[in-house]
């Protein structure tokens, strides 16, 4: 029987990985898989998250399972690291939660739910947008279509184009929106631009899903929240994705967390629909990274450590993103790149072809997705020159 299952297609970032590996010049870049990288191309444990695990160690006396949503304590601190103590307390009653299987099996209990209030349901999502996106929309058979995001020209966001678009969303559907750091742009609205995306939300009646897989990464905790806050605090429901891989280097440990804000006496509904749908996936959502999380979250000293060392990774992209604009000035003797240094989180597109993104993985060993997207944290301060000249030098035979 497993012979009639159909081939299919690799991902195109872990095969870019794949190729990457393969290749044995040493001077190769990899600026694809989307994984933060120190100066020395290590993704380091975090001070932090070493104390907490083993202050786990010694203090945990038991493996039993905890909730189908997940641990309460984690449930709780996450919340409020998100929404902030003052707004996750005043819209406690209206809040449901459930840990999750990383960020993307949050992004997916989000349209499984969503798709269960409204079976007729479409998903809009910007042009571009992070593929699993995609993968995961058509695994689940939901009608989806793209909104305008993304001006090539400017590489700055096309609000025209999107809120034209999003005026024309149907109550009932969902939209998609990343909450900070554009995955693969790095091109994010600004806080008055939020405040017109919401308004247009507002009127349409459209539930909006928040994917919030960089909080810290771009200009602080804080300022990195300011839409899914907005969101939040003026319109009746909102679904909001998180992820802990990034912020605190759990990559492997599979933390996410989904909060449905709701109607308050819905809110019991919607945690039992989160619950249920758990159960039918995995049951219970994985412990360990939700107790190291927790355990930061709950103690100053802890908290305080990883917010500082979570700003030494934040600080150390921006510069890389300075360094990277003001070389490609220097080289090609135009503003073309100067976009760079104004996004935000690990991705930006260059902007250069599908044939020169394979002239540069080809002759320079510089290896990116065929859209152009690089991952800055993919770089230091000794690769930046090296990128920057041979993407000038392949821009300059065209």
């Amino acid at each position: 029987m497993l012979e009639q299952l159909s081939p299919q297609p690799a991902d195109k970032i872990l095969a870019l990985t794949a190729a990457f590996r393969a290749d044995p010049r040493e001077n190769k870049i990899d600026l694809g898989v989307g994984v933060y990288r120190n100066a020395q191309g290590l993704t380091p444990i975090k001070r932090a998250v070493k104390a907490a695990e083993r202050r786990i160690l010694d203090t945990q006396d038991t493996k039993v399972y905890t909730e189908l949503t997940g641990d309460p304590a984690f449930r709780r601190e996450l919340t409020g690291l998100i929404l902030g103590a003052e707004l996750a307390q005043e819209l406690e009653p209206q809040l449901a939660s459930s840990a999750s299987v990383g960020g993307t099996g949050a992004v997916r209990l989000a349209l499984e739910l969503a798709r269960a209030a409204n079976p007729q349901l479409t998903v809009h999502y910007s042009d571009p947008t992070w593929p699993n996106h995609i993968t995961i929309l058509e695994a689940l058979e939901i009608p989806h279509r793209s909104y305008r995001y993304f001006d090539a020209a400017s590489s700055e966001v096309d609000l025209t184009g999107m809120l034209e678009d999003l005026a024309q969303v149907k109550a009932g559907d969902v939209v998609l929106l990343h909450g900070c750091c554009h995955n693969p742009t790095g091109a994010n609205p600004t806080p008055q631009q939020w405040q017109q995306i919401a308004g247009v939300l507002a009127q349409t009646g459209a539930l909006p899903l928040v994917d919030l897989a960089y909080q810290g990464f771009g200009d602080g905790l804080e300022a990195d929240a300011f839409a899914t806050r907005l969101l939040a605090r003026e319109l009746p429901e909102v679904l909001i994705a998180a992820s802990c891989s990034k912020n605190f280097a759990i990559y492997r440990e599979r933390t996410g967390l989904l909060i449905a804000k709701s109607r308050a006496e819905g809110r019991a509904t919607v945690q039992a629909n989160m619950a249920a749908l758990n159960r039918q996936n995995f049951s219970f959502p994985p412990d360990h990274g939700a107790r190291v999380v927790s355990t930061i979250l709950e103690d100053a000293e802890l908290c305080a450590d990883w917010q500082s060392e979570l700003e030494d990774v934040r600080l150390s992209m921006l510069e890389l993103r300075e360094q990277l604009a003001a070389e490609l000035r220097e080289r090609t003797g135009s503003d073309r790149f100067d976009f760079i240094a104004r996004h935000r989180g690990m991705f930006s597109r260059l902007g250069v072809t599908p044939q020169q993104v394979d002239q540069l993985r080809e002759e320079y060993g510089i290896y990116m997705t065929a859209d152009s997207r690089v991952n800055i944290a993919g770089l230091n301060s000794q690769t930046v020159p090296l990128l920057a000249d041979a993407v000038a030098e392949v821009i300059a035979e065209s």
